[in-house]
């Protein structure tokens, strides 16, 4: 139950993730598209703009003061749309960097928790080599304590001979 569990929660936080990623590619691809949008409107007022220049209404040819006016107020909304689309490409500039520090933090951390990984088996490595060494050096006192043990009984019994022997001519004797 408990692994069914946590696998549920481990695909939840994997689609959270996906979602975040995609809805944060989603939000720079809108922003690149209303830019090219403002671009294109700036290219269209920039040709009203050259036909304007080309407009001589006046006599003899000649360039009208409404001719002139038209011309500037077509420059000037040419003006404002390139001050939006500066607001815009820096919006856009900005949200390039805060994805770019936000795969950098993520590879610091990737890193971060290989290291302590790293670290983590390092120590338990060590930890099995100290365990192996111990088990060695137990193995090795248990053969000695069991050899001691051995020459002991082998001992008293040559003792408990010894004596039942001496028992059995004393008996003798008597």
């Amino acid at each position: 139950m408990r692994k069914i569990i946590l696998l549920g929660l481990l695909c939840f936080l994997f689609a959270c993730a996906y979602a975040q990623a995609n809805s944060d590619s989603v939000a720079y691809q809108l922003q690149r598209k209303k830019i090219n949008t403002m671009l294109a409107e700036r290219t269209q007022k920039f040709g009203q703009y050259d036909k304007s220049l080309k407009e001589h209404t006046g006599i003899f040819g000649l360039q009208t003061k409404n001719d002139i006016r038209r011309s500037n107020e077509i420059l000037m909304d040419i003006v404002k749309t390139d001050n939006d689309i500066y607001k815009e490409l820096k919006i856009l500039l900005d949200y390039r960097a805060f994805q770019q520090s936000q795969v950098q933090d993520k590879s610091k951390e990737t890193e971060n928790s290989a290291l302590g990984y790293l670290y983590s088996i390092k120590q338990l490595r060590d930890e099995l080599d100290k365990q192996k060494k111990l088990g060695e050096e137990n193995a090795r006192l248990q053969d000695k304590a069991s050899l001691n043990f051995k020459i002991i009984v082998v001992l008293l019994l040559f003792i408990i001979l010894f004596l039942l022997r001496n028992q059995i001519r004393a008996k003798e004797k008597v």
